[in-house]
């Protein structure tokens, strides 16, 4: 599926790091940066998400709320959440596999994981912002401030 700018951001329920069920619709009202990421514990994955816990408050001034998306099993998310200090929500899209991160047109058939996709989305739930990049390509945090900036 390709989302376009002004569709609105498809609706999911997935486990967070601690087997909690998380829906997009229950952030209503905020604004919401989706990050899908390919793999827990890998370099570039790691140094992105140690950015956006180390610049959390960035985003809460912003009224918004990080959802970080891996195909990766809820206990590998925990276990990776607990080692490196996160406090947003790490979700789980591991069954059915990957189901979320092809609604959002970021599943990587080659490699069975999300491809770095970010997806700014509205308080009404509109996709305002978007960037999807390769597995090895990082995302620049900056390009995030702008979007949601934009937003206020």
């Amino acid at each position: 599926m390709t989302l376009s700018i002004g569709d609105k951001a498809p609706d999911f329920t997935l486990k967070n790091q601690h087997g909690e069920d998380i829906s997009l619709s229950a952030f209503r009202g905020k604004n919401v940066v989706l990050v899908f990421f390919p793999f827990a514990f890998s370099g570039i994955c790691t140094g992105e998400l140690c950015e956006l816990r180390d610049n959390l408050g960035e985003f809460q001034t912003e009224d918004a709320e990080i959802l970080a998306v891996s195909c990766d099993h809820f206990f590998s998310n925990r276990a990776f959440a607990e080692r490196d200090g996160y406090t947003f929500s790490i979700l789980s899209d591991f069954w059915p596999h990957g189901n979320v991160s092809v609604e959002y047109g970021t599943f990587n058939d080659g490699a069975g994981a999300p491809n770095r996709g970010t997806f700014v989305i509205d308080r009404e739930g509109i996709l305002q912002w978007q960037v999807v990049n390769g597995i090895g390509e990082a995302r620049d945090l900056g390009d995030y401030r702008s979007a949601l900036a934009r937003l206020s």
